[in-house]
């Protein structure tokens, strides 16, 4: 496929013009950021494996009832999605402590909590996406009340179809991003998820062994960056002919020969 006019380039994913109004091309790259993008780095085929477990988890969402604008995956590190108006609002849904919760409270990571906790930060890089409440929300008008309403639903669903997807893998579903849009239809919108949902906004332990097998791996320096998303998305039953590292060794050598 041909490359059309870029429109934005993000720490994980470059956004391409689509082939039709109101659709965009969303190209998945290795790029490995962390702490807001103070530590960068590369994971080998992370495009890849992140472009499929992306396109498997939306699909699935949407037989649940998700809408999202996932329309279909082009190629190995290309989907075509609907252009959204992103809520400038991620939403963090927590199930077990780990990361900021702990450090903030002070609460032991691996601790489960009593209840799905959801949490908001507002999307702006240069401030640290920093922790909001909803009263900030409707306060700058970042999102109605209707709105949120909406993704608080879809969050809580979406979790609950997640925790049960990776439990019958041997994966725990500790933490994980979700980010919203606005879908328009002439003056009128509805919220619709939106981004991506793989191992750099998930974390996920084994359930035996609580081995991570997401992008704390990067963050804490733990090695075996790659493997850990190989591991997610073959149990996940994604790469069955060859496996992952196969096909992210294929995708490495097609862009060295420009292909």
């Amino acid at each position: 496929m041909s490359r059309r006019r870029q429109i934005y380039e993000g720490k994980a994913k470059i956004l391409y013009e689509g082939p039709e109004p109101g659709t965009i091309i969303q190209y998945f790259k290795d790029d490995a950021t962390a702490f807001n993008a103070e530590k960068k780095g590369t994971i080998n085929g992370k495009g890849v494996i992140n472009n499929k477990i992306s396109e498997h988890i939306f699909t699935r969402l949407e037989l649940i009832g998700i809408p999202s604008h996932f329309i279909r995956r082009l190629n190995m590190r290309e989907q075509l999605v609907k252009q959204v108006e992103i809520v400038p609002i991620e939403v963090i849904v927590r199930n077990v402590a780990a990361g900021s919760l702990s450090k903030r409270l002070g609460i032991e990571e691996g601790t489960p909590l009593p209840h799905t906790l959801l949490e908001y930060c507002y999307k702006d890089d240069a401030l640290g996406d920093p922790l909001v409440a909803e009263e900030h929300i409707a306060c700058f008008g970042w999102a109605t009340q209707e709105e949120m309403q909406d993704i608080s639903a879809m969050a809580i669903r979406i979790n609950d179809f997640m925790a049960g997807m990776f439990a019958g893998i041997g994966i725990k579903l500790i933490d994980f991003k979700l980010e919203f849009g606005r879908l328009f239809d002439g003056d009128f919108s509805r919220i619709i998820l939106a981004d991506e949902i793989s191992p750099d906004g998930c974390r996920l332990w084994d359930i035996e062994t609580n081995e991570k097998l997401d992008k704390d791996r990067f963050r804490r320096d733990l090695g075996g960056e790659a493997e850990a998303y190989q591991e997610v998305a073959r149990r996940l039953g994604l790469f069955p002919e060859g496996g992952p590292s196969e096909v992210a060794d294929l995708d490495s050598e097609r862009k060295k020969r420009g292909k």
